[in-house]
């Protein structure tokens, strides 16, 4: 994170990253992740256009940070947290192997 802020310091760019625009920053890099896969098995995007999905995951990764550190989040404490959640709702005996959503269990 700290070099994340340092590169955006660097080049006077926390005035505009604030948490709606990096939001949407997020949003659109995400996009251009997905766009990598476009028309393509996983396996095929993986293997003919890996640098350039490694370079868009970085730029998703770089958007998350940055509005983690604009909204004063700890990433790795938001991921812990997140995790709990999710370990509640999808307890390993109705969620493994299964791809249903936890409203889906019975």
């Amino acid at each position: 994170m700290q070099k994340v802020a340092a590169f955006r310091d660097e080049r006077n760019w926390a005035q505009y990253h604030n948490p709606k625009d990096l939001a949407i920053s997020l949003s659109l890099e995400a996009a251009e992740l997905l766009e990598c896969f476009q028309w393509k098995s996983s396996e095929d995007a993986v293997r003919e256009k890996r640098a350039e999905v490694v370079d868009e995951l970085a730029d998703v990764l770089i958007y998350a940070l940055s509005m983690a550190d604009a909204l004063g989040v700890d990433p790795e404490r938001a991921v812990f947290d997140k995790l709990a959640k999710n370990a509640a709702k999808y307890p390993v005996a109705k969620a493994y192997g299964s791809a249903r959503k936890y409203t889906e269990y019975k």
